[in-house]
């Protein structure tokens, strides 16, 4: 499920420049009647405006934005728009809604969408192309995905062989939350292979501990971290190929490889031995909050706990979190300490304009200098691309999924759910995994999903 919140050096002259508050000389881009950024403070440097020359004279125009990011994720979005506005003359309008998802597709289909879309599943993407209101990427855009992310990403925003969308922000769903210090005084190691974290929650136990805690309870939504759990497990089970079949569902819901997936997760969620620390036993999965599941760490209660980079934002104030930290997070490990599925999700910038100033603000988004804008900007947020300097990121959980995101062996793959029809990602799979974790068995559960696939 997509929770909306929730590398090489730059190239370009900007790109170490930026920083919240920065001041900028404006005499590359011709402008010098204000030489404030987005706030105070900071050096002065000039802004390398060739990228949009192409474009023509932009000034006086403007972009319209739709999303999903609303208060108080948009105010580091708007500021990173600033050195683009400043450079170009255009005038960024953004307009945040958490009735996104919904009503972008009703707006497409009235023929009344944005200049442009941040569209957080690749499922949704699709169904808009297909309105026929979306345009292709410019080529210019089309580059900067070539050069800073990994083919992976790109297929995402393709659809019928034409390139829609490029990559926007990122978040990472492969990881387990863990106390450093209870590892420190343990002599607890960081797995690096699916074995070596069995072995460590066999030693949790062994030690008198529950080594896991789960939580799957969401309101309407409840059963989708189970869903990640199953993801992640297909991903590094059966690899990253068999994953795409299953998600499109060239191979059966209830087919050898999901049902090994699933038993899989079962070894740990259905496993009295392993969970729930400190909140229940195994039913008590289902009725804990995603929010409140990984909270026992900070007690000792329980020792990890599987979930997003975004889970960060769910430890009370206060709160460290970091490697030397009162929590933490590793990657959770492959098969083999060389593999590195990663599960995760992201946004997509998709236009509905192909006037020149909306092609130069694509361009602008898929720009490592943007990224090195928006990070030093933001805290708990990444992007998957490889331009992005670690060293601009503000908190360690990001540089960590940075990290990890652009890793040379990492295969990233679009959390499943959110690609499958909704009959199944937003529904059957929910429900029938949650029915799983309070006591059906995993053929009856996988059963269920297969008879629910559209024909």
């Amino acid at each position: 499920m997509f929770v909306q919140r929730g590398s090489s050096r730059s190239r370009v002259a900007l790109a170490g420049a930026l920083s919240v508050g920065l001041v900028f000389g404006l005499s590359a881009c011709g402008d010098s009647d204000d030489d404030t950024g987005a706030g105070t403070g900071a050096s002065a440097a000039a802004i390398d405006c060739s990228p949009y020359t192409a474009f023509g004279d932009l000034k006086g125009k403007t972009v319209t934005i739709y999303t999903g990011i609303v208060t108080p994720e948009d105010t580091p979005h708007k500021e990173s728009y600033v050195p683009f506005e400043k450079c170009t003359g255009v005038t960024v309008k953004y307009e945040g809604d958490k009735a996104f998802e919904t009503q972008i597709l009703v707006r497409a289909e009235a023929g009344n969408p944005p200049d442009i879309a941040y569209v957080p599943q690749p499922g949704l993407l699709q169904n808009l192309v297909k309105t026929g209101k979306a345009v292709e990427a410019p080529a210019e855009t089309a580059a900067n995905v070539d050069k800073f992310w990994g083919p992976d990403w790109k297929a995402y925003g393709t659809v019928d062989g034409k390139f829609y969308a490029a990559p926007l922000g990122a978040n990472v769903k492969s990881l387990v939350w863990y106390s450093p210090k209870e590892f420190a005084d343990k002599g607890y190691q960081i797995p690096t292979t699916l074995d070596e974290l069995k072995a460590l929650s066999d030693k949790i136990v062994a030690d008198g501990g529950k080594p896991w805690c789960a939580g799957i309870a969401s309101g309407e939504a409840t059963g989708w971290p189970l869903t990640d759990w199953m993801e992640d497990f297909m991903l590094r089970l059966s690899g990253a190929e068999t994953y795409d079949k299953w998600v499109k569902h060239e191979i059966p819901f209830n087919g050898p490889e999901p049902t090994q997936a699933l038993d899989a997760v079962g070894a740990y969620l259905k496993n009295d031995q392993y969970v729930n620390g400190g909140l229940g036993d195994v039913k008590s999965i289902a009725s804990t909050t995603f929010q409140d599941a990984g909270l026992p760490i900070l007690d000792g209660q329980c020792s990890l706990h599987r979930q997003a980079s975004f889970y960060a934002a769910n430890f009370p104030a206060g709160t460290k979190v970091a490697e030397d930290g009162d929590v933490y997070a590793f990657y959770l490990p492959g098969k083999d300490a060389t593999t590195k599925p990663v599960l995760g999700g992201g946004e997509f910038v998709l236009a509905f304009a192909d006037r020149p100033e909306v092609k130069a603000f694509q361009t602008y988004l898929s720009s490592d200098v943007w990224a090195n804008t928006k990070a030093k900007l933001s805290s708990g947020w990444v992007s998957a691309n490889k331009g992005l300097d670690p060293a601009n990121l503000t908190n360690p959980i990001d540089k960590l999924s940075a990290g990890i995101l652009q890793d040379p062996n990492a295969q990233f793959r679009f959390d499943g759910s959110d690609m499958m029809p909704a009959a199944v990602g937003s529904n059957s799979f929910w429900k029938q995994t949650t029915a799983w974790i309070i006591g059906q068995d995993t053929k009856t559960t996988l059963d269920n999903i297969e008879k629910s696939w559209p024909k």
